[in-house]
C-alpha cells in the first residue's frame, strides 16, 4: 500500500498489489499496467516461482536466449535455441517435481534487426507452449513481457 494525495482532499491509500486470482492462470501477455515489483510480490504471496529476465542489452537471438538461461538458472548444457528453451521450461522443470506455479517477466524484449518481429513471436510462442503444457498439469504459468 502507498499513500497518495488526491487533489485537495485527504490522503488516500492505493492498493498496488496484483491479485493473481483475477488473472487467467496460464497466459502470456504484455505487462501493461503491472509493475515488476508488484508481480514479484504477488508471486511470493502465492508461493510461486518468480523468474525475471531483463533483455535490454540483447540484440540477437543468441543474446536473448543466453540472458534468459542465465537469469532463470538453466543448466550450462542449455543449447541456446528455441527447442531447448521449450524443453527447459517444460519437461526439465516438470522432472524436478511438483511445481507451485510461475510468474515470469521478460522485460524489454529487443526490437532489433537481428532480433526481429518473427524472432520475438517465436520466443513468445515458446512461452505460450509452456503455458499450455503447465495448464494440462494444472499449474499456473503466467508470463508478462514488455518491448524495448
Amino acid at each position: 500500500m502507498i499513500t497518495t494525495q488526491v487533489s485537495h482532499s485527504l490522503p488516500v491509500e492505493v492498493d498496488e498489489s496484483v491479485n493473481l486470482k483475477a488473472l487467467r492462470p496460464n497466459i502470456v501477455q504484455s505487462i501493461r499496467a503491472f509493475r515488476v515489483n508488484e508481480l514479484m510480490s504477488a508471486a511470493q504471496e502465492a508461493g510461486q516461482h518468480f523468474l525475471y529476465a531483463n533483455l535490454a542489452h540483447a540484440t540477437t537471438k543468441q543474446e536473448v536466449l543466453e540472458i534468459i538461461a542465465r537469469s532463470f538458472l538453466f543448466p550450462k548444457s542449455f543449447g541456446k535455441n528455441f527447442d531447448t528453451l521449450r524443453e527447459c521450461l517444460t519437461d526439465m522443470i516438470a522432472g524436478a517435481g511438483t511445481q507451485p506455479g510461475f510468474v515470469i517477466v521478460l522485460e524489454q524484449l529487443p526490437m532489433a534487426q537481428r532480433f526481429d518481429k518473427e524472432a520475438r513471436e517465436t520466443l513468445l510462442d515458446v512461452f505460450r507452449d509452456a503455458a499450455d503444457f503447465w495448464y494440462e498439469k494444472r499449474v499456473e504459468f503466467r508470463v508478462f513481457y514488455s518491448f524495448l
